[in-house]
This record gives C-alpha cells, structure tokens and sequence, in this order.
C-alpha cells in the first residue's frame, strides 16, 4: 500500500468525489455550504443532530462512489493533536480497492501555517508497513489530493516533512530487518550508502577497533562468526567548525544473550535490540535530506551477541576504550558495553557539544515505565529539559529517572575498575547508565534514553500501526530545530 499525495490550486470543475472537509468542535457545517451542494448539506446536517458530537470525525457514505469526511479541529490543537487526526483518517480510508480523497484546505480552521502538514505527517506515519517479505504485497495506492488556495503548506516545509518521514521510515525499517539479513557486515554496508546524501561516513572494522582498545565493543561480539563494527556518520551543514551535536546508538543486531543465554520464549523480539542505532541512524538521514543547519555526528556500534567457543565468558574482565576495566558478571548486560566505548570515543573524537545515547537497554525500564515513557538520565539540567520538551511536542514522551553516588557504588568489582550488573538488585536501569556515566571522562552534557519499552509495539499506536516505531527520530529532529537551528 503507499500513499501518493499531489497539490492543487483548486479543484475540478466536475464534481468531487471522496472530500475531506474540516468544522470546528461542535461540526457546525454552516461554512462548508459553498463546498458541498444544498441536497448534501441538508442530509449530512440532519444526521449530525442525532449523533455523538465528541467524535473526531464522521465519515458520510452519500453513494457507492462518493464520501464526506467530516475532520473536528479544536481550538487549541496540538501539533500531534493534528497528527493523530490524520493517522485516524488513515485509519477510516484504509479499505477497499484504490481510493481517491481531496482535501479541502480552505475548510481548515484555525491559524496554523502548518496544520495541513502535520495532519498528512500523522496519515503517512500510520499507513506505515513492512511486507518486504510476504510474497503477496498490497499494491493499493491512496491517491490524496490537497486542494484549494488557503493553508498552503510552503515547498521548504514539505520537504521538510518528508525528510522526517523517509527517516522514520529507514529507522522502522532497520529495526524491522530479520537478524539473518541486517547482521553488522550488511548494517555497515548500508550506513555507508548514505554517503550518496551528503554524510561523511567512516567505518571501523575489527581490525580499527582493536589497535584502538575498543575491546568492550569487540568482546560483546567475539562469538559471532560476524564482524563488529563502529560507524561514525558526519553532517556538516554549516561552514564553520562549530561543535557538532552528537547521537550515539547500541547496534546490537540480534541478542541472544550470549553465554547468559536468554530465554527461548520471545527471543525473536531481539531483532530489534539494534532500534537506537537505528534511530541515530534515521535522524542523520532526514538531517541530511533537510540540509539541517547544523554540524551534528552519528555514532553507532554494531556488533551480533551469540554463544560460540570464543564467545565471552562470564567472569571476563576487558580493558575499555577509556582505559577502564570491566568484570563481565552477565554476558546479556552487553548493551552499555558496546556504548561504553562509543561514549568515550564520541567525546574524546569530536568533542560534541553535548551527546546523547540511545538503547533498548534493559527491561527493568519496561518494568518502570511501561509503553507510555522511555526512561531519560542526564547529567545536565538544561539538556534533560530540551529533551523533555521535544518529547511533549511530538508525542514521544520521556520520564527523568534519577543518578545518584549510592546508585553508582553497586556496579563497583573487586576485581576491575567496575562490573557490568549490579548484582545486589534493583535499580537495573538506573545502574546501567551510571556505568554510562562513567565513561564520559570530560564532563560533557549528556543523556541516556532507554528506549526499550518504545522500539516496538505488538499492537499499533497513535501514529504507527504495530511492529517498529521509530521512536526517537522526530523527538531529536525536534530538539534541534528548537534549541539548535
């Protein structure tokens, strides 16, 4: 199924099937009597006066071939109030042969300059799916034609949107790779594509990374007859060498636990361990796609955790990036070490004015958070609320879990410089990004986002209709164009 989407000035002069017309709250459809004829007004009228008008929108079938939408706008809609408008038209047309629906901009109420784009970002989002593998594809169109003189959506702002949206859609896409396919040799090999866009890309195979001791990195990923690999993505769109920005994602290909092998039950969910890579890896594609003004950096580790005879043991002790030493206590907390050495790598590299990570961590943060919040821990206020209030106004929420010293001393080893879990109990998402923190050596602002109740929904939600979700993508994209830009 795809959704194509054309322009008009204004409409034909034959009459219009499948419209899609917009009324206040109360659907007072006085205003739309010049875009409908007198017979519809007075039929559609009669019947909303016998109908639940707390509804969002009605959909009038006047005949086999003709349909009104009616689209509620409240007064103070939301951006994502708008989106979630057009996932639940989506969610209304999504039926049938190849339909047709015109949107009347000149119905649409109220005075954002970008309603009728967030209303088609939100029906795009939802019409989302992955059937690259099913043998019978859906190859319905939804042709949506977005008519009138008023509402315009500029050029610039389009392609704006879309830039969004071909990087939710890669970051979805990625995640919803089977392990098979989208292992870290045929990741990296994709990353680097993106070379076409602008990005400046470079690879650090296994070979790199050992002569520069990223062996927290490598260790996760020594049972695997795949490589491992650390790929940096570089945006440089403005002239000056600012600071750049910097995103950093666990690229855990598929997890099996390794030795601490997980499991059976569920196991094939961990396809999507890599969904912080590849968000990072989303956002630099629509930064470069929007020529984003900004000089911003990707990192990401991507590595395969299988058991094998050189697979990593439990009891394991390796010296890190940093030069810190690591007690392998749980071969399955092989998350944050990857990142660990991504961390210090990013600071020490490109020296960013901030760094912010994203995982599917642990699922201590599912156990805390559920599918509502993905957990957030900084060690900067001011970063923690930009985040914060990006997430507010996407709809991609996040919570602030603490970091504290009585956290940090649980993940102490008698044998290393630290251990990998803290074997005490409790706090498992907290103690995992205090071992984060400790591998930020020069007190950059940074922010952990463990996202592993986010990646992926069995059942769908306002803006996808179930499996992976992107999340992350337009809540960064929007932390920087507000704070950044």
């Amino acid at each position: 199924m795809s959704i194509k989407i054309s322009y008009k000035n204004s409409a034909s002069k034959k009459p219009l099937n499948n419209l899609v017309l917009f009324t206040d709250e109360k659907f007072d459809i006085k205003p739309l009597k010049k875009h409908i004829s007198s017979s519809e007004f007075f039929y559609i009228n009669d019947l909303l006066k016998t109908s639940d008008l707390k509804k969002d929108l009605f959909v009038f079938e006047l005949s086999s071939k003709k349909k009104i939408v009616l689209v509620s706008v409240k007064k103070k809609n939301k951006s994502y109030d708008i989106e979630n408008l057009g996932a639940k038209l989506y969610g209304r047309i999504n039926y049938g042969k190849n339909t047709e629906y015109n949107i009347n901009l000149d119905t649409i109420i109220g005075k954002d300059q970008n309603f009728i784009g967030h209303f088609l970002h939100g029906l795009k989002l939802k019409s989302y799916e992955f059937n690259k593998y099913k043998s019978k594809k859906t190859t319905r169109i939804i042709s949506i034609n977005v008519i009138g003189n008023k509402n315009k959506l500029s050029t610039q702002n389009q392609l704006r949107f879309k830039a969004l949206e071909e990087g939710t859609f890669y970051a979805r896409d990625l995640v919803s790779e089977p392990g098979n396919i989208l292992h870290p040799d045929e990741y990296a090999k994709r990353i680097n594509s993106l070379k076409k866009l602008g990005l400046k890309i470079t690879t650090y195979d296994e070979k790199k990374l050992k002569n520069l001791g990223m062996n927290s990195l490598l260790g996760v990923g020594q049972g695997s007859i795949r490589g491992s690999y650390l790929v940096t993505m570089e945006w440089q769109g403005l002239k000056n060498s600012s600071k750049p920005l910097a995103f950093i994602g666990k690229g855990v290909c598929f997890d099996t636990g390794g030795i601490s092998l997980k499991p059976a039950k569920f196991m094939e969910d961990m396809t999507y361990d890599m969904a912080g890579s590849a968000v990072v890896v989303g956002l630099m594609k629509n930064l470069a796609l929007r020529k984003a003004k900004i000089n911003a950096v990707g990192v990401v580790g991507l590595v395969e955790n299988m058991p094998g005879g050189n697979a990593q043991r439990p009891g394991d002790i390796v010296k890190s990036y940093s030069g810190k030493t690591i007690e392998i206590l749980n071969t399955d907390a092989e998350g944050r070490l990857v990142l660990a050495d991504a961390l210090t790598f990013t600071e020490q590299k490109f020296k960013p004015k901030f760094m912010v990570d994203l995982a599917t961590l642990t699922g201590a943060i599912i156990v805390s958070l559920g599918s509502e919040y993905a957990g957030l821990f900084s060690n900067d206020d001011n970063l923690s609320k930009q985040l914060i209030d990006a997430g507010r106004q996407v709809e991609e929420k996040l919570w602030r879990m603490p970091l504290h010293k009585n956290y940090d001393k649980l993940i102490n080893s008698k044998n290393a410089d630290m251990q990998n879990i803290n074997y005490v109990g409790g706090a498992g998402s907290t103690t995992a990004a205090q071992f984060l923190q400790r591998f930020i050596l020069k007190k950059t602002p940074w922010a952990h986002l463990d996202i592993a109740g986010m990646a992926f929904s069995k059942y769908g939600g306002a803006l996808n209709s179930g499996g992976a979700t992107g999340f992350g993508v337009r809540l960064l994209n929007k932390l920087i164009e507000e704070n950044y830009e």
